[in-house]
């Protein structure tokens, strides 16, 4: 968490409010896809409520779009984060004004990519929370890598559609109720796959409580030392192993 020190003193100023993100693109297997099956929200902003439908997949993503992205289980994936619609420069952080906080991913197997509202099962598969040796969080990681998360897809899932759940949240005012922020996008995915286990998943909005100790949270105190994620646990391949 660089700058810790200089952002508590600031708490209260203008520049915490600003430079909300968006989750834009997606890459699969190191091949750039845009936002070719981004069902990308209609502005920057945050959802506050955990408790809304919007949690999901942002507002207005219980709505798809025509494009579908063909990933395969076993490879990699990487979402990309903004600050700005269409602005991928790497110099601008993907979401600054001390906006930090963990990143996960989560994926729900569906009929139809295309058609799906999100109501489904969902199951994370990757995440980065806070580490407390190198005061590093999630947000920072994509700071550092001009807005990139990559992480590798289960290779036990079962082929078909997916939503891919890309989530950032903010905690800098998380200290009190509703205070965190909530940014979000879901892609449409078709993966091809040898796999047949589809791990047991969670409901969204019901995963998450505004009382949850990764969700209302001092980051700036004293106290503060770890960090747990909100959610289930990431899926793992001892998961399938047992299964």
């Amino acid at each position: 968490m660089k700058g810790l020190a200089i952002a508590s003193a600031i708490l209260g100023s203008a520049s915490m409010a600003a430079a909300h993100a968006t989750f834009q693109q997606l890459w699969v297997d190191g091949v750039d896809q845009d936002t070719k099956c981004a069902r990308l929200p209609p502005s920057n902003s945050p959802v506050t409520d955990v408790t809304s439908p919007n949690i999901r997949c942002n507002v207005g993503g219980a709505k798809g779009v025509s494009g579908v992205c063909e990933a395969t289980a076993g490879k990699t994936m990487a979402v990309e984060m903004h600050q700005q619609p269409g602005d991928r420069k790497c110099s601008t952080e993907a979401i600054g004004g001390n906006h930090f906080g963990p990143v996960m991913v989560y994926m729900s197997r569906v009929d139809d990519a295309a058609a799906a509202d999100g109501s489904g099962s969902w199951f994370k598969v990757d995440e980065f929370g806070y580490d407390a040796d190198n005061k590093t969080w999630g947000t920072d990681v994509l700071n550092a890598g001009c807005g990139k998360r990559t992480f590798t897809v289960p290779a036990h899932l079962p082929a078909g559609d997916y939503l891919v759940r890309a989530e950032a949240i903010a905690l800098h005012t998380a200290s009190q109720v509703g205070g965190a922020q909530f940014y979000m996008t879901c892609y449409q995915v078709k993966l091809s796959s040898s796999g047949s286990q589809l791990p047991d998943g969670v409901s969204l909005p019901g995963a998450y409580k505004a009382t949850d100790p990764g969700i209302k949270v001092d980051i700036w105190g004293n106290g503060f030392k770890s960090y747990e994620e909100p959610g289930p646990a990431k899926i793992a391949d001892s998961y399938f192993r047992r299964r």
